[in-house]
């Protein structure tokens, strides 16, 4: 028998802002409790407050570098609702193309920079190797591809927006600028050999994911609930729709349209991080558990409604069939989505009204509150604000993709830590496997820290030499 002991991961490497892990150990060497801690505090429900409504189209999407399209698409929603508008059928098309490019950018970046390390090298790999730069050392064939494919994602957004990362493009009531023929016919242009590459990256992860079954079966794989929007005939749909949450069984527990979400999604703080947890307000937490954003959506859903990916959705859930809530499969699944970005993108961009001018509807504000919900790459996303009789915001609310997927990211921790780690053996490989867990998700920590209620909070000041002078704490 030795003394217990505490491991930290700190910080979590190939994911987008800072958390760490900490696992402790008994007095054997197995581990106890392990728990994944966000360690930033952003708070923009907060000084959001008092802002003409108009403004948070920018505001928010400041949250993040990596997912601006997200909340600028889900906000400019709620203001819509705001203003009480259905904007033009033109303006919805170019959010929705928008939006699949920064699928197509987003789900490049996780797969090839960030996922497929782990998946070519293997967990126990060199870790100066086991990063982009060893993938376009030893793949670059693969590595260009993922590189252009990502481009073609970012030109979406900048034909657009007029950039590649914050564009200004969606606001209240519908979009700013109409899309030109010329980029239309430049950026359609690009889709043959992306359509290359996301068949490329499909055969990687399902030749993978068929080689490691084992792997598959003992890495994280657990009951859940799964969520996500779907259309009047059950299918995935990223931009509309109703929130669907569905069992592990498949069996749907609630069908509801996205404004009515406080009925259904309950929050909760705990003391050891700032990102909230999301929970199924009908199970009570942590029982109403759920999953979002790749995994989610494609075990909740019946199916998909873009040709290419409704094969290869069929043949993900033949797959999935026995596991179903393997967190490794969260990969698979982003391929999926990638594919269909890919057709939804281009049958938009063939679209006839797609480069017309009725972009817009405007007027005053109508209502006092307004929901907006997409679902992001990470996940469903929503944005609610109440706003007074001018058009300031009395109160804002957030809950991002990574916040739902909070509670299911640590007891996938927990389980791939209890599952590798025994004797006390702790070598990093292991703790890369821990890691691992995490980054199936995807999680944008930087979205996710928007914490309510009084939270702990410790201020330590130190001296030039590093002695302690003071030590403020808030329980």
């Amino acid at each position: 028998m030795t003394e217990s002991r505490k491991i930290t991961i700190n910080p979590i490497s190939r994911l987008e802002g800072h958390g760490k892990v900490t696992l402790h150990l008994d007095g054997t060497g197995e581990v106890e409790e392990a728990r994944f801690h966000v360690t930033q505090f952003r708070g923009y429900e907060r000084f959001c407050e008092g802002r003409p409504f108009e403004e948070m189209v920018i505001i928010t999407q400041r949250i993040c570098g990596i997912c601006p399209v997200s909340h600028q698409l889900a906000s400019a929603k709620a203001c819509d609702a705001i203003l009480g508008v259905q904007i033009p059928e033109t303006a919805k098309l170019l959010r929705e193309l928008l939006h699949m490019g920064q699928y197509i950018q987003s789900h490049a970046l996780h797969f090839f920079y960030l996922a497929s390390p782990d998946l070519l090298f293997g967990w126990d790999s060199d870790p100066s190797k086991r990063n982009v730069l060893g993938v376009i050392g030893e793949f670059p064939e693969l590595a260009v591809k993922g590189i252009k494919l990502r481009k073609l994602g970012q030109e979406i957004i900048k034909a657009l927006g007029g950039k590649k990362v914050h564009p200004a493009y969606a606001i209240p009531g519908g979009v700013i600028n109409p899309l030109g023929e010329s980029d239309r016919e430049r950026l359609l242009a690009g889709f043959d050999d992306a359509f290359h590459t996301a068949n490329t990256a499909l055969e990687l992860i399902r030749g993978w994911t068929e080689k490691n079954l084992g792997e598959v079966r003992r890495f994280a794989n657990f009951s859940t609930n799964y969520a996500g929007l779907v259309d009047d005939d059950g299918r995935t749909d990223m931009y509309d729709g109703k929130m669907r949450i569905s069992n592990h069984q498949g069996e749907v527990l609630s069908e509801f349209a996205p404004a009515d979400y406080l009925g259904f999604v309950g929050e909760r703080v705990e003391p050891w991080s700032y990102m909230k947890f999301p929970f199924y307000k009908l199970q009570g937490y942590p029982d109403g558990c759920y999953r979002v954003g790749p995994l989610g959506r494609l075990n909740c859903a019946d199916g998909m409604s873009t040709p290419q990916a409704a094969v290869e959705w069929k043949r993900f859930r033949e797959t999935a069939s026995e596991y179903k809530g393997a967190t490794l499969l969260y990969h698979y699944a982003r391929m999926v989505e990638l594919l269909y970005s890919l057709e939804k993108a281009e049958s938009i961009l063939h679209e006839e009204k797609v480069c017309g001018n009725d972009i817009r509807r405007t007027g005053p504000p109508v209502n006092e509150e307004g929901v907006g919900v997409i679902e992001a790459p990470r996940g469903t996303l929503i944005h609610h604000y109440w706003v007074d009789k001018h058009g300031a915001i009395r109160k804002a609310n957030l809950i991002v993709a990574t916040g739902h997927n909070n509670i299911a990211i640590n007891r996938s921790v927990e389980l791939v830590a209890k599952e590798y780690i025994h004797n006390g053996e702790v070598r990093e490989g292991l703790l890369n496997r821990v890691e691992g867990a995490i980054r199936c998700y995807d999680p944008c920590l930087s979205c996710a820290t928007h914490a309510v209620g009084q939270m702990p909070l410790k201020v330590e000041v130190y001296d030039p030499k590093g002695s302690l002078l003071k030590e403020l704490v808030r329980e």
